[in-house]
């Protein structure tokens, strides 16, 4: 239904978003996340499951506040030579006002992380 065809019940990212859906903290999604994840589907069916399959996930609230502190991620990254998307450096700055940590495999936020407050969990990111 997604991107990957197969889950590997061993992936730290699928051990990793297990642990953080069970727990009271639980996991909460960005529009533009909410929208990436809807756009790869490849017919009707698997999009209406997956949007009704995510609703109870609560959308991060954006204000002006976190698109500033998105460009001012993207023009750290460019001055160290790091092309962040602008997508990305929101959804980090996103994460960072929330107090959030990324959950994900996607190793362009490693980069961010590395020049921003960005906070990846070690037990997926492989300590990276």
């Amino acid at each position: 239904m997604l991107r990957r065809p197969r889950i590997e019940e061993r992936d730290p990212y699928v051990q990793a978003f297990r642990a953080h859906i069970s727990a009271e903290d639980g996991i909460l999604l960005t529009g533009n996340i909410l929208q990436e994840l809807l756009d790869g589907l490849r017919n009707k069916k698997d999009f209406d499951r997956l949007q009704q399959i995510l609703e109870p996930f609560p959308l991060v609230p954006l204000n002006r506040g976190i698109y500033v502190a998105a460009a001012e991620i993207r023009q750290r990254c460019r001055f160290h030579g790091i092309q962040a998307g602008p997508i990305d450096c929101l959804i980090a700055a996103a994460c960072i006002d929330h107090g959030f940590p990324l959950l994900t495999s996607d190793r362009d936020f490693t980069y961010i992380a590395q020049h921003s407050d960005l906070v990846l969990p070690e037990d997926a990111s492989g300590g990276l």
